[in-house]
């Protein structure tokens, strides 16, 4: 068991203090800590680390989110792949940019109501049970309807993101090697995410449906990459006027059809 403590943190960071200062003192200007990849199983008090901005935990043995309240100008907190089944105690990081915790074992994304300043919210590869999907609490969703604009969601075995319309300035969206099976799904969330310029969506059976690519790039405007390639205007012009000119041949199909009615409607008449 290796536990974060501030004894820990001092005997092993790359600054060093200077002669005249104190542990305190040092400890007080810290900005990054670093402990990725250390067997970090828990997190003690660290609140003497007033100005921490960024703290990189990836690749430990942390089950849960603790200690962290004082962190109050914290940015960045990496916590890829640790053992976290749980998404709490991060309310009172306001300050907080981008949380990565892939590779956990969380099953709902909650527990982030109040971070208003979140742009980036990374959660891939969940270790879920059999079968399971991530979930989205849509308290967290409504919290972040405003701020998030980069949402990683992959491999979670999710078969709807219809919920994701409420975030309005999301405009990157990446759901890779999920269960994604239907395009007016995907239509109908695209037409809610106006400033959604990329998505990609490769690995879900969607993708393999009739017309996919084309179907989608013709209800955003503001999608300029699909699944990893580049939607060029010529590509766009090219599918809105063969849309207009299906649609027109539609409507001149249902005025010829009417007027047949109306033709054989007048004839029966005269007979």
């Amino acid at each position: 068991m290796v536990r974060l403590t501030l004894d820990l943190i001092a005997k092993n960071s790359n600054l060093k203090p200077r002669k005249e200062e104190t542990t305190l003192q040092y400890l007080k200007k810290i900005t990054h800590i670093n402990f990725s990849g250390k067997n970090i199983d828990a997190i003690e008090d660290l609140s003497l680390c007033k100005n921490l901005s960024v703290l990189y935990l990836y690749d430990n043995r942390i089950s849960q989110i603790t200690n962290l309240n004082f962190a109050t100008n914290l940015t960045h907190l990496y916590l890829q792949n640790n053992c976290i089944s749980c998404i709490e105690n991060l309310r009172s990081l306001k300050n907080l940019e981008k949380l990565y915790l892939g590779s956990n074992y969380i099953a709902v994304i909650e527990g982030l109501e109040g971070l208003e300043k979140l742009r980036e919210l990374h959660v891939e590869n969940q270790r879920l049970p059999l079968g399971e999907k991530l979930l989205f609490d849509p308290r967290t969703l409504h919290s972040l309807a405003k701020s998030l604009s980069i949402l990683n969601i992959s491999n979670n075995n999710i078969d709807d993101i219809r919920d994701l319309e409420i975030l309005e300035n999301l405009n990157q969206l990446i759901a890779v090697d999920n269960q994604l099976l239907h395009v007016k799904d995907l239509e109908f969330l695209l037409s809610k995410l106006i400033k959604l310029w990329k998505m990609d969506l490769k690995g879900n059976p969607v993708c393999l449906k009739p017309k996919y690519r084309d179907r989608l790039i013709l209800v955003s405007k503001s999608l300029d990459c699909l699944d990893g390639k580049e939607i060029k205007n010529m590509e766009r012009q090219f599918l809105i006027n063969w849309k207009a000119s299906k649609d027109a041949k539609k409507i001149s199909k249902k005025k010829n059809s009417k007027k047949e009615d109306s033709s054989n409607s007048y004839i029966r008449i005269s007979l």
